[in-house]
């Protein structure tokens, strides 16, 4: 008679299912907060349900959107401060929901790691949440994946994707023309962009991570860890206003790539480069990896969000409203007759 074989379990394996039921239970109160109109379900289920009507929809057109916040990561995980990062992971999602005309509904997140450790983890969804509920859109559901030899310890990997609606025909862009305005709204810092530069320049410049920022009161790290910002609330409430034509959400690719994304064919933008303070962290990223203005222009924000185009007599509506809802607003140039590029004039470096 042979001896039973001892057996191994899962954990033993390097999955803990009762530490995935364990986050679980701890981040249904910031889900819990993120709850409005059209919420059908909680977490734990199979899936989500979201209804449509109960949020006020008549006939909606529904828009979705994926996204992640790339090797900004890196920073978060190497220094530790990690609760900013689940909001960047919901303003990359939600921003280009609204640059659609519509209003992000519910948000779905993907945190994979190589072992749970559940203090990291729930800080991460907590700042998800935390987004979440400043866009009014619910968190309704998401994926823990624990995936032994995956990742090295500590590491992560964060996805999102977001759910929006709009009214059948208030689609945007729509009826951008010549001589329309361009708004610039004011960023937030790198955002989530462009971080395999930062963190290149920062090697080159010989700081860490934990050494005192050169242009503000805080560590290297914190200051380029400021979260993406969220121009959600104050983009929908221009929009109901009236006067919006087109918004470009400035992510990878900079002004030169994100603007043309709204343009009909035969129109492009003229941008006047003295509108604008360059901001200090793109002044000293500028400086220290000698970048010329091109390279800014084209691989970060260079210190604009959100462009907005709107009707020239709308701007004078639509520029203290936006105010008056927290944004920096300033007036970049206009909509011209061209081919889908952007021109420059004047100087950002």
């Amino acid at each position: 008679m042979t001896e039973p074989k001892n057996g191994i379990t899962y954990a033993e394996a390097g999955v803990d299912i009762d530490a995935g039921n364990a986050l679980v239970e701890r981040i249904k109160p910031a889900a819990k907060s993120t709850h409005r109109s059209g919420v059908m379900s909680g977490l734990g289920g199979f899936g989500g349900l979201f209804d449509l009507k109960a949020a006020g929809f008549t006939d909606p057109v529904l828009v979705a959107a994926t996204d992640g916040v790339g090797t900004k990561l890196r920073i978060a995980i190497d220094t530790g401060n990690v609760d900013g990062v689940g909001i960047d992971l919901v303003a990359m999602c939600v921003n280009d929901l609204v640059c659609q005309g519509a209003e992000p509904l519910f948000f779905l997140d993907y945190f994979a790691t190589g072992k749970l450790e559940l203090d990291q983890a729930a800080r991460i969804i907590e700042g998800i949440a935390a987004g979440c509920k400043a866009s009014g859109c619910a968190l309704i559901g998401g994926e823990t994946a624990e995936m032994p030899g995956m990742y090295p310890a500590g590491d992560f990997d964060l996805a999102g994707f977001s759910v929006g609606a709009m009214e059948r025909g208030h689609e945007l862009p729509a009826g951008i023309a010549a001589g329309q305005v361009l708004l610039g709204l004011a960023s937030a810092g790198v955002h989530s962009n462009g971080f395999s530069l930062v963190r290149k320049i920062v090697d080159l410049s010989g700081l860490g991570w934990e050494d005192a920022c050169p242009w503000s009161d805080e560590t290297l790290g914190a200051a380029l860890l400021m979260p993406t910002r969220l121009y959600v609330t104050s983009v929908l409430e221009a929009i109901r206003a009236g006067g919006v034509r087109g918004l470009a959400h400035i992510t990878g690719g900079g002004l030169t790539e994100n603007l043309p994304r709204m343009l009909p064919e035969g129109l492009g933008c003229e941008v006047n480069l003295d509108a604008w303070a360059l901001p200090p962290v793109f002044r000293w990223l500028v400086d220290n990896g000698g970048m010329d203005q091109a390279e800014l222009l084209k691989t970060f924000n260079a210190g604009i969000g959100m462009v907005m185009v709107v009707d020239a007599d709308a701007v004078d509506t639509l520029v203290p409203l936006l105010e008056a809802a927290g944004e920096t607003v300033c007036t970049l140039g206009h909509v011209v007759a061209g081919n889908g590029e952007v021109t420059y004039s004047g100087s950002l470096v």
